[in-house]
């Protein structure tokens, strides 16, 4: 991972390269990062949660600010956080961003489901700019969302105020996800990074399919992101445009959605220029409505409309 330094230098310096204005934050005719993290070195006023320290905190800052500086060179003027999971169940850092920033952040939270008083919690972040709700979902985990009543109680009320379900999930956990998503169709659905496909190895055409399957539920988004973790995890990341073309061909691109993964997208020989430029010049086969829905258009209906 590459020191903080490191990480700015490099993407300001390709932010540069693409000759964008950066726009003002929150600008509606900018691009949308649909997935990025931010935390703080002040773990005095937002502490860690248990069995994370600060040495996980690689690098050890990236701040509201210091991702406005990785992205707004590059077009993006808003952004969809996702809460960290150095902070557990308390999203206060995620929130307050958001509260300094309204226009340009929006926020997926990530709660603790078991809660009795789990579904108010979910009215009331909502009302504080959070429209998803983030799940982690191997195999295990997803397999046994089945009979959990405190999890059929969230997936019931994210249907009721159209909040995302926003899944981490491996590509085995996909059959999985597939029969929950049977047990409540009206409840939006974000699948991110592709789910994780070509992460460990190359991307097996069953995972492929199975997430393909899941285009036949409308209420299903996948994110095209996190390149540098994916495939041969190099720029430009040519390799993955067959993948984005099957995505787009299953699902269209109204439901999919660019995004980063900041700020591991700008570690040393990855960047936030590369990443964008993916979508926006290197796959042709997309037309100039379809690099719109996938770079905001998507992401701005979801998290900010």
């Amino acid at each position: 991972m590459a020191t903080r330094r490191g990480f700015l230098g490099g993407a300001l310096a390709a932010g540069a390269a693409t000759g964008l204005a950066a726009p003002a934050a929150g600008e509606p005719g900018g691009f949308v990062d649909a997935h990025v993290h931010v935390w703080t070195p002040d773990t005095a006023r937002y502490p860690l949660a248990a069995g994370f320290t600060v040495a996980d905190m690689q690098p050890p800052s990236f701040t509201a600010d210091e991702l406005f500086a990785a992205c707004r060179p590059h077009g993006v003027g808003r952004v969809v956080l996702i809460q960290m999971s150095f902070y557990g169940f308390d999203n206060s850092y995620m929130l307050d961003c958001i509260a300094a920033h309204p226009r340009a952040l929006a926020g997926v939270a990530i709660i603790d489901h078991t809660s009795a008083d789990a579904g108010a919690t979910l009215r009331a972040l909502r009302a504080r700019g959070v429209r998803g709700y983030r799940l982690y979902a191997d195999r295990a985990k997803a397999e046994a969302w089945r009979g959990d009543a405190a999890m059929d109680r969230l997936w019931s009320a994210a249907a009721d105020e159209q909040v995302a379900m926003c899944l981490l999930a491996d590509p085995d956990a996909l059959p999985a996800i597939r029969r929950q998503i049977e047990r409540y169709p009206r409840t939006p659905v974000v699948i991110d990074h592709f789910a994780r496909i070509g992460m460990r190895g190359p991307a097996a055409e069953g995972d492929i399919a199975a997430l393909e399957g899941l285009a036949r539920f409308p209420t299903v988004h996948v994110k095209v992101s996190a390149f540098y973790a994916l495939g041969a995890k190099r720029p430009p990341y040519d390799d993955l445009a067959a993948l984005v073309r099957r995505l787009r061909d299953a699902f269209g691109a109204g439901r999919l959605m660019w995004a980063t993964d900041c700020p591991y997208q700008l570690a040393d020989g990855q960047g936030y220029g590369p990443s964008v430029a993916l979508v926006r010049d290197r796959c042709d086969f997309l037309s100039g409505a379809e690099r719109t829905a996938m770079l905001g258009g998507t992401a701005a209906r979801l998290f900010f409309d």
